[in-house]
């Protein structure tokens, strides 16, 4: 098999997990912005992960939010996905929106409010059990404003308190995927505030438990790259919740920030061993002011692209010039690949599966968008909260 033919076989395996919650409306902390056709329940909004899935043949499973996508009958709804050609992925719980969590859930100094925290985990596993999802992805709002508010070894002794009764729910095919944030909505200390502090719990709780990165909980300079490097080196990398960011938490399309950096993660994830399914590779955006389907097609076509590239780096040739220490050859083999225009030969990868070479052309020509800003009138549209 040639380099290109391989570079093909490869991109063909690769599945991007898009969110439910891309699907409704969001907007800032200001407001939020309607937009017509949005999905008005968890089935619509499998009805448009389906076009995603169909127009870019790389997106086959759906993360769900709980309870967001709440049902009264979770095999059902499973059905309903496998139906329109997908899967239900990752379960997120939400431990941020209910009143009960002003001063924190699992890390709460009451210890009802722990309960009621904790309780909500293992209905997510229930959940799981359902649907046949197996990751329970976990990320926590829970952290202080001002010093002295709490005790800071305290909270994390809650943490891994709480945390610990949920793994031990978990099944023998089942993983939790802990994600850190480094600030926000908490000011002055955040209780999962980096990976450090996410692998250290993972690494306490054991096999099952993993870290998810997401590319915009980083303060500004962080190489997000070596901390990929790092968890895949020590088997702890879990996911990504991929998106962009330019001052914060901007939850923006993966890749309109920083291509390069999308690049040289998806090199380090190659170069670890990650490329495979026991790394998910989701996406965790907000589309407030752009259309949302062709907004996801296109995340989804920028993670291709950063991975076509990525898996065209000469590794031989890359590993000559750092043995003989030759700086400028090094980064060259990098840039070069980095430089290569992928989009024609993705498009080849397409048209060889059946698909369109342009995915949101073809959605756009597909009249869908029409079609549910047609068919979606009245009900309550889903959004932050529903």
């Amino acid at each position: 098999m040639t380099e290109l033919a391989a570079v093909k076989t490869a991109l063909k395996t690769q599945a991007v997990e898009t969110p439910s919650w891309a699907y409704g409306n969001s907007g800032t902390r200001f407001k939020v912005f309607a937009q017509p056709g949005v999905p008005r329940s968890p089935r619509e909004k499998l009805d448009d992960a389906a076009q995603v899935h169909a127009f870019t043949g790389a997106a086959p499973t759906v993360a769900l939010h709980i309870p967001w996508d709440k049902v009264d009958d979770y095999g059902a709804l499973a059905k309903y996905a496998q139906e329109r050609g997908l899967r239900l992925g990752a379960i997120n719980s939400n431990t941020f929106q209910d009143d009960d969590y002003r001063l924190g859930s699992i890390c709460h100094p009451e210890a009802a409010v722990r309960r009621k925290a904790v309780d909500h985990l293992l209905e997510c596993v229930d959940i799981m059990d359902a649907t046949g999802s197996k990751d329970l992805k976990l990320w926590f709002a829970d952290g202080t404003n001002y010093p002295g508010q709490d005790d800071i070894h305290e909270r994390q002794d809650r943490l891994a308190e709480g945390l610990a009764q949920v793994y031990e729910r978990l099944g023998d095919d089942q993983r939790m995927l802990l994600e850190y944030k480094f600030f926000e909505p908490a000011f002055y200390m955040t209780d999962v505030p980096d990976w450090g502090t996410a692998y250290a719990h993972c690494l306490k709780l054991g096999p099952k438990a993993q870290v998810v990165v997401d590319t915009g909980h980083h303060a500004p300079g962080t190489n997000i790259e070596f901390i990929v490097a790092t968890l895949l080196r020590e088997g702890k990398l879990g996911a990504f919740d991929f998106n962009s960011r330019f001052y914060a938490d901007d939850d923006l399309m993966v890749g309109a920030a920083d291509p390069f950096q999308l690049f040289r993660i998806m090199y380090e994830v190659i170069r670890g061993g990650g490329f495979t399914p026991d790394v998910a590779f989701m996406l965790d955006q907000c589309h407030n002011i752009e259309a949302k389907i062709p907004a996801i097609i296109r995340s989804v076509m920028n993670v291709q692209e950063a991975t076509a590239k990525a898996l065209l780096v000469d590794g031989a040739a890359l590993a000559d010039a750092q043995r003989a220490g030759d700086v400028l050859a090094a980064n060259a083999v990098i840039m070069d690949a980095y430089n290569t225009d992928v989009r024609p030969l993705l498009g080849e990868v397409r048209e060889e599966l059946g698909l369109d070479a342009d995915p949101v052309s073809a959605y756009r020509r597909s009249g869908w968008a029409e079609k549910i800003a047609a068919e979606r009138v009245g009900g309550q549209q889903s959004g932050w909260g529903a």
